[in-house]
């Protein structure tokens, strides 16, 4: 059994400037041991991910521990981003929590079908998503086992 640290880098796609200025206040607030990354769409997340254009310098896009992904994105939404991460032999591994608006039953089982971790409703408060970033990362970083191929950096 591999005994390599997780890696606490949360990556989050959300196109909405406000939602990532809270989610970043919320990690800052929480006192939380993760890093926070944003991209803005499922493309940019896709070239996060693999490492290409923006993000080919060596250094520039650590593997995640998490993808906190909304749904509702231009260029590539969170549907499409989800069905490529996993199915890549390389990033399935990686967990996929959706944190999204939508309170679609249609929504929640397709993204489980793709694949999905967790499917949480975005919250209202500021206190919520201070307590929701915090059951995140101690589920995702202090619970859960996973196989090493996904902590890899």
């Amino acid at each position: 059994m591999s005994t390599s640290p997780k890696s606490n880098l949360i990556l989050m796609a959300d196109d909405d400037s406000d939602d990532r200025l809270l989610a970043q206040d919320a990690i800052n607030e929480s006192g939380l041991d993760v890093e926070l990354k944003f991209v803005e769409d499922g493309a940019q997340l896709m070239d996060y991910l693999k490492q290409r254009n923006q993000y080919s310098q060596p250094g520039l896009a650590p593997r995640p521990g998490l993808i906190v992904l909304d749904l509702n994105m231009p260029r590539m939404d969170g549907r499409e981003a989800l069905n490529e991460i996993k199915t890549s032999p390389d990033l399935k591994r990686i967990p996929v929590v959706i944190l999204t608006t939508s309170t679609s039953d249609t929504d929640v089982a397709r993204v489980y079908d793709l694949g999905a971790n967790s499917f949480v409703s975005k919250p209202v408060a500021f206190e919520s998503l201070v307590g929701l970033l915090k059951h995140l990362e101690q589920y995702w970083f202090k619970v859960v086992v996973l196989p090493a191929k996904a902590r890899a950096n």
